[in-house]
């Protein structure tokens, strides 16, 4: 294959692994709220999470490291990406929250 696929490849993966990091963390945090053991929860979850990123990043830097580099860009642009989505879902459950209120 040629290297501007295994960089595209990279980049994908690199926004796969940053958004299950990323999102299971929403994730883990909107959970911990009302369960009974949140140190396990958010431990756990961590572990899941980091395990899961740190062998993907394994797997893409077996190739050469300027494809680790890229997959490390695709994380971060996950990042913010995850952070966009979630806000959104959050201001709408606050605003569906609001109106229920006003209605009451």
């Amino acid at each position: 294959m040629s290297k501007v696929l295994y960089m595209i490849l990279s980049f994908v993966a690199g926004l796969l692994l940053g958004g299950l990091f990323f999102g299971g963390l929403w994730f883990t945090v909107k959970k911990i709220v009302n369960t009974k053991t949140p140190a396990i929860w958010f431990f756990s979850s961590f572990i899941f999470r980091m395990g899961i990123s740190l062998l993907g990043f394994y797997g893409i830097a077996r190739n050469n490291w300027y494809s680790l580099l890229v997959c490390v860009g695709g994380f971060i642009v996950a990042r913010f990406v995850v952070i966009y989505f979630t806000k959104s879902i959050d201001e709408k459950k606050i605003q569906l929250k609001k109106e229920d209120s006003y209605e009451a």
